[in-house]
């Protein structure tokens, strides 16, 4: 399965993603903010990030942002994640760099479905 990075700095949507995604087999980092997520991500060795865009410090567009301008070689996928979905989120969101857009709370069997999307694309 994949190794995930999840930014995310509400604690009970941490413990609740985390723990669905490594029921269903995935290997899950975690990153409480944007500089965290930054950070954690250029040192590689993920398969996906998903981030949290309303973060603490640096939101995830920024993050996003950052990560992107930080990388060499093959692009890790990012799903962005955010509970206030508005009109234009989804667009933000793939020009900061983001391969996909979720909304929350999450629906697991759908972002299980974009999770698989992008690594299937991925290889």
């Amino acid at each position: 399965m994949a190794r995930i990075l999840l930014v995310e700095d509400n604690e009970m949507n941490r413990d609740m993603l985390s723990r669905r995604l490594a029921r269903r087999g995935h290997e899950v980092e975690m990153a409480v903010d944007g500089p965290e997520g930054v950070v954690k991500a250029a040192a590689g060795g993920y398969d996906l990030v998903l981030m949290d865009m309303s973060l603490p410090e640096i939101d995830g567009w920024e993050a996003t942002r950052q990560i992107r301008a930080a990388e060499s070689g093959t692009p890790v996928p990012i799903i962005a994640l955010t509970a206030h979905a508005m009109a234009g989120d989804r667009e933000k969101a793939l020009e900061a760099g983001c391969n996909d857009y979720d909304t929350k709370p999450v629906d697991l069997d759908r972002l299980l479905g974009k999770i698989q999307a992008l690594l299937g694309a991925a290889q």
